[in-house]
Formats: C-alpha cells, sequence, structure tokens
C-alpha cells in the first residue's frame, strides 16, 4: 500500500466530519436556531436597560423621601406607603431569568407599578406644599424622577418589541418545532389595561410652577 493510498481513509474522514458539520450549519440556520439566539441575546440586553432605569428610579426615592420629610405636617401616610413600595418592588430578585419565569415577571410588574402609583400621589400631595415647590433641591429631584419614568418607558417599549419579535419566531412554523426541540419557551411582557399607557410615562409632574 502506497502513502498516499494509506493516507485516503483519513481524508474521507475528515470529509465526512467537514461535509457533516457544514449541513447540520446549514440545517440549523434554516430551522431558525441562529435568529433564536440573536433574539435571546436583544431580549436580555432590552431587559438589563428596563432593570437599569427601574434601579436609577429606586436610588432617587431615599433623597426626595428625605426633602419631603423636612416639610412640617407632612402626609406621613403618603411617605409610608412610597417607602413600603419600593422596598417591596426591591426585595424582587431581577435576574436575567426573571423574563423566563411568567409568575416571577407578573409580581415584579405589579411591584413597580405600585410604586409607580405612590410615587404619582406623593408628587400630587406635594402641590400643596407651597415651601417644597419652592425647594430649589427637590425640583431638582423631580425633574430626575421625570427623566428617569420617561427613560423606563423606552427602555419597556424596546424590552415590549424584542419579547414581540422573539415571540413571534417561538410561535411560528417551521421555527416552533426548533424551539420545541431546545426548549424556547415564548417569554412574558409588560401588559397594561389601557394600550395608550405604553406610550405615555406615569405622571410625576402635576402643576407647574
Amino acid at each position: 500500500m502506497t502513502a498516499a493510498s494509506s493516507l485516503l481513509p483519513s481524508f474521507l474522514r475528515r470529509l465526512a466530519l467537514f461535509l457533516g458539520a457544514a449541513s447540520l450549519a446549514l440545517s440549523l440556520t434554516g430551522c431558525g436556531y441562529n435568529d433564536f439566539q440573536r433574539l435571546d441575546e436583544q431580549t436580555k440586553s432590552a431587559w438589563s436597560e428596563v432593570l437599569n432605569q427601574y434601579q436609577r428610579r429606586s436610588d432617587l426615592i431615599p433623597n426626595i423621601v428625605a426633602t419631603v420629610k423636612g416639610e412640617a405636617a407632612f402626609e406621613q401616610d403618603t411617605l409610608t406607603k412610597v417607602v413600603e413600595a419600593r422596598a417591596k418592588a426591591t426585595s424582587i430578585q431581577a435576574t436575567p431569568e426573571l423574563v423566563n419565569n411568567p409568575e416571577a415577571f407578573n409580581k415584579f410588574q405589579q411591584a413597580q407599578g405600585e410604586l409607580s402609583g405612590a410615587l404619582s400621589r406623593l408628587m400630587m400631595v406635594t402641590e400643596n406644599y407651597p415651601s417644597l415647590k419652592a425647594n430649589q433641591g427637590f425640583q431638582d429631584l423631580r425633574v430626575q424622577l421625570e427623566g428617569t419614568e420617561n427613560r423606563i418607558t423606552v427602555a419597556r417599549n424596546r424590552y415590549i418589541k424584542a419579547v414581540q419579535d422573539y415571540n413571534v419566531l417561538a410561535r411560528s412554523f417551521p421555527t416552533n418545532l426548533t424551539a420545541m426541540v431546545f426548549s424556547y419557551q415564548v417569554k412574558p411582557t409588560f401588559t397594561v389595561q389601557n394600550e395608550a399607557q405604553i406610550s405615555t410615562p406615569p405622571t410625576v409632574d402635576f402643576g407647574k410652577k
């Protein structure tokens, strides 16, 4: 047997492996596997931005509460509800895996919604206190809060779009078969009673000086 002939089986094995890998790659591409990877990463990135903005809002609250506490005879019940809502929202472990757990995601969404409502009521009440309206430090905090609420809305909308694209892929044929094989579950998204609320941030500035 010549050297060339002895190398032939090895070459054929390598060729077969190469062709098998190429065939697998093409089949995965055709069934949407790569699209699932891309859209899953987009969803994770969008979710991280949502969490960043919620954290930014949470970090503002202690300063807001501290400033309002300095106002004589301020409604303590309103402040207490804000503090309690913040504690509840921050107690939920907002891990990346949360987006794959509808029940946990819903609890997180409800907690953030309660915090938004408590903050809105707080800002409404502060309109009854002229000294707070004249307090530049407090007004700066209001502006920061309003800007953060806007950023939350933008981040939520991006997440909603990313999840929509992912879920369409997971539900459509034939990529739904790929989802079944690799256990790609439909992801939960934010829900609102009124669709207009998706594009409208919670109001936190109810009056003009």
